[in-house]
């Protein structure tokens, strides 16, 4: 992907490249499920009672509005110069204690963080907690309340592709401006900065996404937040069409762990591999070109620790090497394995550290469940 895939905030996407496989997660809180169910197996009821799920729409302007007194402008200083030249990103209020969320890119390396709120009035900020695996961070002012105007956060699990968003942010330093758009695929994996680990489950919409637009909410047409703007995929660093966001269900996860300590801890599988393309399942003389091949095992992970085999050796076909030997995973937890996305998305939205996975896995020709225990995903370092 070259230089295409970029963190708008200023820092540059690795290229894509299927890692070690560990990501968060458990299941969404409680406050973010949704208030209304159908329990009457009446249509005509069922319809009655689901529309006002999807009733309370609002227009362009009443939504920025609405959010525009929420939205700030996070300028970044990195070095000792008194001149603020480091960057300048977004972000939006998460309470009245003045918690505010933006990208962990934005801040990352700041010697000093400046807050500016809509009526033009700027605070230092202090840097609460960041995770740079979900690219998420949290820094705190000491505002006046009547400025700490904290944003709804909505259920990203009930987006649709083809539903109109809309985006706030600081674009190229233009403050308070606002695009708008559709989502245009869910599920999506993005590089984590300046990381070999990727961010899953991530959106991708068509909304106008440019430099200083990181950190910024992005917000369904009621108003509420269903991610954090954070990149785009560019050649040139400008916007295209692709930009990504990070979904409030991963936002709701992780916030409250980084207030109260800091950092999120991630849980860890400790393998890495391929996806079963048509020419590896034809080497392999599989039937169909899905699931994921175990090419290595991390020595006391827990993959290891469950007795998964990697790739102990390679054939060449038609002048190409491909590895083979390996375990190939085919669902997790009963959720068929298609590739790497699938495991890394399921293990973000339902499991966390300390819980069990089963594996079904092809070995030998024959299918098996394996069960590891998630533990905790080790430094890089």
């Amino acid at each position: 992907m070259d230089k295409s895939g970029m963190f708008v905030g200023g820092a540059i996407g690795a290229i894509m490249v299927i890692a070690i496989v560990a990501v968060l997660f458990s299941t969404p809180p409680e406050s973010l499920k949704p208030e209304i169910s159908v329990t009457d197996g009446n249509s005509a009821n069922a319809v009655e009672e689901i529309a006002p799920i999807f009733s309370n729409k609002l227009s362009l302007i009443e939504i920025f509005e609405k959010s525009e007194p929420g939205v700030v402008r996070v300028n970044v200083q990195r070095g000792e110069s008194d001149d603020i030249t480091g960057g300048v990103g977004s972000g939006f209020v998460f309470d009245k204690k003045g918690h505010i969320i933006t990208n962990a890119h934005v801040v990352k390396n700041a010697s000093k963080v400046i807050v500016t709120f809509l009526d033009g009035r700027s605070y230092n900020a202090e840097i609460i907690g960041a995770d740079e695996y979900t690219d998420i961070a949290v820094i705190k002012v000491s505002a006046d309340l009547a400025l700490l105007n904290p944003l709804s956060i909505g259920d990203s699990s009930n987006l649709k592709v083809g539903e109109g968003i809309a985006a706030i942010g600081n674009p190229f330093g233009l403050s308070g401006s606002m695009t708008s758009g559709i989502v245009s695929q869910l599920g999506r994996l993005l590089p984590s900065a300046d990381s070999a680990y990727q961010i899953p489950d991530v959106i991708q919409t068509d909304a106008a996404i440019n430099p200083g637009n990181s950190g910024g909410p992005l917000l369904n047409m009621r108003g509420e937040i269903v991610g954090i703007n954070t990149a785009i995929q560019s050649a040139t660093g400008e916007f295209t069409g692709v930009g990504f966001a990070i979904p409030s269900q991963t936002v709701a996860k992780i916030v409250p762990t980084l207030i109260e300590e800091g950092e999120y801890k991630h849980p860890w599988i400790g393998i890495a591999g391929r996806d079963i393309d048509p020419d590896m399942a034809k080497v392999l003389d599989l039937q169909d070109a899905v699931g994921f091949l175990v090419i290595t095992v991390v020595e006391d992970s827990p993959a290891f620790d469950a007795g998964l085999i990697g790739s102990d050796k390679t054939i060449e076909v038609e002048g190409r090497n491909y590895p083979v030997g390996g375990d190939i995973i085919l669902a997790v937890d009963g959720k068929e394995v298609r590739k790497i996305d699938d495991i890394l998305i399921h293990l973000q939205r339902a499991k966390s550290v300390g819980d069990e996975m089963v594996i079904e896995i092809l070995r030998d020709g024959r299918t098996t469940d394996v069960t590891l225990v998630l533990q905790e995903r080790p430094n890089e370092n």
